[in-house]
């Protein structure tokens, strides 16, 4: 009887491990598949970028190709809005070139002091961020929030740099479901930002004045 009680409690315990170690592995597959998908979405949005700079011509409307780019930024990073902003070398200031979301009407055009807000942190130190709580960052600047009645609440800031200069900063703004933006997605932002000032520099050297 002892015996048999024994065994009874090896087995409990067996079967106890086995439903751990089933349920540890199938939230391991489940994260492998998770990363899995986003490795391809992230595969795919640099194709898309690669494709896009090496396509360029004279022709070529720099600000058409820079929309493609932050869209295809923000999708794959799932962002809900975010902006492209220009420096403008003659006043110094950061420039809202291209917007995605539902302030883009209201942005487009709209200008910084360079240094204002954590973009222009971004700009001023050529330094990339990522923040969970711009509330909780000394460097947020809620003048534009208030401007177009918006509310950030997360955001990625990369800066938008060639090896001679930096042109602007790439924003990234409230992740969807709430989630928190993470370093990959940090990571890949900055990937996008240098693609994206390559192409740049590619659309300038195109054009005819270029050559003349």
């Amino acid at each position: 009887m002892g015996g048999a009680a024994h065994m009874t409690s090896d087995t409990r315990e067996t079967l106890r491990f086995l439903q751990t170690e089933n349920t540890r592995l199938v939230e391991e597959n489940r994260e492998l598949r998770g990363e899995n998908a986003t490795l391809r979405r992230i595969l795919d949005v640099l194709r898309t970028l690669q494709d896009v700079s090496t396509s360029i011509t004279a022709s070529t409307s720099v600000l058409g190709l820079l929309d493609r780019i932050l869209q295809s930024a923000l999708q794959s990073i799932d962002a809900t809005a975010g902006s492209l902003l220009l420096i403008d070398d003659e006043t110094g200031e950061l420039v809202f070139t291209v917007v995605e979301g539902a302030s883009r009407e209201a942005l487009l055009n709209y200008r910084l002091p360079m240094g204002t807000g954590i973009a222009g942190w971004v700009a001023q130190h050529a330094e990339p961020v990522i923040v969970a709580n711009v509330r909780q960052d000394p460097r947020f600047s809620p003048l534009v929030d208030e401007t177009i009645h918006f509310q950030t609440l997360s955001l990625v800031c990369v800066p938008l740099a060639t090896p001679r200069k930096v042109l602007g900063v790439l924003n990234a703004l409230n992740k969807a479901g709430g989630k928190e933006f993470t370093s990959d997605d940090l990571a890949l932002l900055a990937v996008v930002a240098q693609l994206a000032a390559t192409a740049m520099e590619r659309a300038e050297s195109a054009t005819p004045e270029a050559h003349a």
